[in-house]
């Protein structure tokens, strides 16, 4: 069941987008079409520098169906939940602004490709 509170409010989303899973260690993200998941999850956080005494991070990625398979692609890692919601909502809006030039799978997998985490959202 998704909570009354979505870390995104419906009306701040883009077109075409809208939540599947939010819990304790997991936010996702879907647009309907062509399908693509944003997922962030809350993982180890071994890869971290030390320094930082992070013992759990968030790791962003998006996955999306080729023919029967799914490709998983890593986005980036963040230290917060909130640094993982603000991480997806700036992929949402970048597939946002090309997903009307998609015409087929090489396309989109060469528009996935470039989604990446700017400077705005502090990645590990």
């Amino acid at each position: 069941m998704l909570p009354d509170h979505p870390p995104i409010p419906r009306e701040a989303l883009p077109p075409g987008w809208g939540l599947t899973s939010f819990c304790d260690d997991e936010v996702i993200y879907r647009h309907r079409n062509p399908l693509i998941d944003l997922v962030a999850e809350s993982t180890s956080a071994d890869r971290s520098h030390p320094r930082l005494g992070l013992c759990r991070c968030w790791a962003l990625r998006y996955r999306y169906e080729l023919g029967e398979q799914f490709v998983v692609e890593p986005i980036g890692r963040v230290a917060t939940r909130r640094a993982a919601v603000d991480g997806i909502l700036e992929c949402m809006e970048l597939i946002n602004a090309s997903i009307d030039d998609i015409a087929d799978p090489v396309a989109l997998h060469d528009l996935l490709s470039r989604v990446r985490l700017s400077d705005g959202v502090p990645e590990l």
